[in-house]
């Protein structure tokens, strides 16, 4: 094992990500390369194409192909796996999956550049007359189609470097936002849902599976009268965690459908399980309600119900639908326990089992309250109470049986008198024991509508599953912004208008919906960059010296906080004889369509009117520059600007990816050891010494900021008065790792 563990970090994994290869058999089979593999550059594609190859037949052609140095960019391994996976029949056809896979094909930078230059010279009169509003996308597809093997980035950067050197330098004319047409679309904050998939309030009766009783008509007209017609919804969270982004689109819909129906909507805690539930989950459900910019009609539990449901249990009993039942958890756990010898009891005899229940006569276990009913799954006599001898968050020792779920819920709705009890699809099954339990009881009916959960990749959200790891370390806790909770998005610095505006998005189906995070990314980058003033910082700093100012030399520059719209205001920032720089912003030795500070090349300093140019790499403990500046209005126009700061705030910046390497880690077949074999070793990167410029010194907790060229971040409460901590909240549209 140390021999193979030894091959695997020599091929360029890290050991962390080499001890997880070795528990997964295809991913060792790399050990058939033996000297074969060139060890410096191959690692990182063989990993990948192991841990994405589903046909493992398939492991010795393709890694073969790696090692041969036949695959050697990502491109090229999509390609072929997208090959393997079409031709799951031997023999391959090696020609073929060679013309496929672009091998041997060699694009040289001059054909880039020539590429790209004729897709300008195609557009140059749109591009002239448009300039930077241009759709710079359309000459990006246009070369990538010209040369389909092509990096990327480097076309990109071939792109923007051409693009400069026909426009020069954005003006201010350019800068400000082009007006969007007006376009229908769903208002934000609301999800849609066609209004003839929902019963209309008082025609309950109408929805499928709606079972109508003789009493029907009569209840529904008593609820008309108590509710005037209007719409009633709710939200029923049980107070035992924190809420996480499935549960925004639920609060979205319900809130929302209320809304837009001119109705009201509930709050309320199903309180039912003295157990699990904590003070802090129910101050900090109603906090991200509040946060989503919902208010509730009111706040009410389940517990204010107790008594009602209890008289409502010994009903049931009375009417002979409800027993009092012996057998064990265990024999009631799964879909085929065996019927209880105890569900023909008399009647007398169970209600006066059920008062010893409420008594404190029987341990836990001893015995429950079953309604004699079948589910849709084919559950039988679900139950309806249990005995817990635990204090209840509310309620105190006043009670030690509680309601199940499958009892409250449908009752709870029918007291607050909801017209529409909206929950998502796995609720389907308890449909037919919702109206049951109604009409048994001869109690108001609401409509149950049920709608597809949300979802989305590379994430846990299961209470369980954080809980685990927080447990384990892996997270700080219920709030690290690397979890999709909504306290965890908050301390990240995503605005709740743009989880509301996801959730318009996606809207409301009947299906499951499984999302990628890109999408509520894109939400956040739409809110944020008309919301969060810009201002400067340097994540990795290089010291710049202008000679040629006098060691007292200080000026303040004004800096737009919107560029776009400079009316929105404005801050001003020190500029003096030391500055500092992004050290990726500066090459010592210059590289074909590098556009920033080099010895040979100047470059612009943004907001500040200066061109500096290196006069001095001064190389001790750490690089330093030494250059001279002029103004940008006399020099020649330098071909890139770059942001600075000058007396900066140091700070901590922390910053995130995602949480797991796969897009379901709770999928066994994606990832066989579990989800928490699957954690990405660089989901944080903590940078202790990054500076800001001074404009945030006054800054609360959550306020959010773009710093420009890097990307949004936002306070972090962990901040203190000596040192401010920032979390990056996402990056900026641009590819950071541009050239």
């Amino acid at each position: 094992m140390a021999d193979t563990l030894t091959l695997f970090t020599s091929i360029g994994l890290s050991e962390q990500k080499a001890k997880e290869t070795l528990k997964n058999d295809a991913l060792s089979s790399f050990n058939m390369l033996g000297d074969v593999v060139d060890r410096d550059t191959m690692g990182t594609l063989l990993y990948s194409m192991a841990s994405r190859l589903k046909d493992t037949k398939r492991l010795a052609f393709l890694s073969h192909s790696i090692a041969q140095c036949k695959i050697c960019t990502e491109l090229q391994l999509a390609a072929a796996l997208d090959f393997v996976k079409s031709h799951p029949h031997d023999p391959i056809n090696q020609k073929e999956f060679e013309e496929a896979c672009g091998v041997g094909v060699v694009i040289t930078p001059e054909q880039i550049e020539d590429a790209v230059e004729s897709v300008i010279k195609k557009h140059k009169e749109q591009l002239l007359k448009e300039r930077y509003r241009f759709n710079m996308g359309l000459l990006m597809g246009e070369a990538r189609s010209a040369l389909k093997w092509a990096d990327g980035k480097v076309i990109k950067n071939e792109v923007d470097m051409q693009v400069l050197h026909l426009l020069g330098p954005k003006t201010e004319a350019d800068l400000e936002k082009k007006p969007k047409p007006q376009k229908a679309k769903v208002a934000e904050n609301e999800l849609k849902v066609k209004k003839e998939e929902v019963a209309a309030n008082g025609e309950n009766y109408k929805t499928e599976g709606y079972v109508v009783t003789p009493n029907t008509m009569s209840l529904l007209k008593k609820h008309l009268e108590i509710t005037g017609g209007q719409i009633r919804t709710r939200f029923p969270p049980e107070p035992n965690g924190i809420l996480h982004i499935g549960h925004a689109k639920a609060i979205n819909f319900n809130f929302g459908y209320a809304k837009a129906n001119n109705g009201i909507c509930f709050l309320r805690y199903d309180d039912t399980n003295p157990e699990k539930e904590e003070e802090k989950y129910f101050t900090a459900i109603k906090d991200m309600v509040e946060w989503l910019g919902y208010k509730p009609y009111a706040v009410t539990h389940a517990s204010d119900n107790f008594q009602q449901l209890y008289d409502l249990a010994v009903d049931l009993i009375r009417r002979g639908h409800a027993y009092v039942c012996h057998q064990k958890v265990e024999e009631l756990k799964g879909h085929n326990a065996p019927p209880s010898p105890w569900r023909d009891r008399p009647i007398e005899e169970s209600l006066v089992l059920f008062e010893r229940m409420k008594k404190g006569l029987f341990a836990e276990g001893e015995a429950t309250l079953r309604m004699k009913m079948v589910m849709e799954d084919g559950k039988m006599d679900p139950v309806a109470y249990r005995i817990k001898y635990t204090p209840h968050h509310r309620t105190g020792d006043e009670w030690c049986i509680y309601p199940t779920y499958d009892y409250t819920h449908c009752l709870c709705d029918s007291i607050e008198n909801i017209t529409h009890s909206l929950c998502t699809k796995e609720f389907q099954a308890r449909r037919s024991s919702y109206y049951w339990l109604c009409n048994a009881l001869d109690v108001y009916c609401p409509v149950q509508w049920e709608y597809g959960r949300l979802n989305l990749t590379y994430t846990v959200v299961s209470k369980r599953k954080i809980i685990k790891l927080v447990e384990t370390g892996v997270v700080r806790d219920w709030d690290d912004p690397r979890l999709f909770t909504l306290t965890a998005l908050r301390r990240r610095g995503f605005p709740p208008e743009a989880i509301n505006n996801f959730c318009a998005r996606v809207g409301v189906t009947v299906s499951q919906t499984t999302t990628e995070p890109h999408l509520l990314e894109s939400c956040v980058r739409d809110v944020l960059n008309d919301t969060a003033p810009r201002a400067m910082a340097v994540l990795e700093p290089l010291k710049v010296t202008i000679t040629n100012l006098p060691e007292s030399s200080k000026s303040d520059v004004r800096v737009p906080d919107f560029p776009a719209n400079e009316a929105k205001g404005s801050h001003t920032v020190s500029f003096t004889r030391t500055i500092f720089i992004e050290q990726s912003d500066f090459r010592e030795v210059m590289e074909k369509g590098y556009k920033r500070l080099t010895p040979e090349q100047p470059v612009g300093l943004r907001h500040a009117g200066y061109v500096i140019s290196v006069q001095k790499v001064i190389k001790v403990s750490m690089v330093e520059l030494e250059v001279t500046c002029c103004s940008s209005e006399t020099a020649e126009k330098p071909k890139a600007f770059i942001h600075w700061v000058s007396q900066p705030l140091v700070c901590e910046m922390r910053l995130y990816e995602r949480l797991f390497l796969h897009k379901h880690p709770e999928d066994p077949s994606e990832v066989p050891n579990g989800f928490l074999s699957d954690i990405n070793p660089n989901s944080l990167q903590v940078i202790s010494s990054a500076l800001v410029d001074t404009s945030v010194k006054g800054a609360n907790v959550y306020d959010k900021f773009q710093f420009e060229r890097v990307g949004y971040f936002s306070l972090d409460p962990d901040s203190t008065a000596d040192k401010l901590v920032f979390n990056r909240t996402v990056t900026l549209k641009e590819d950071p790792g541009k050239i």
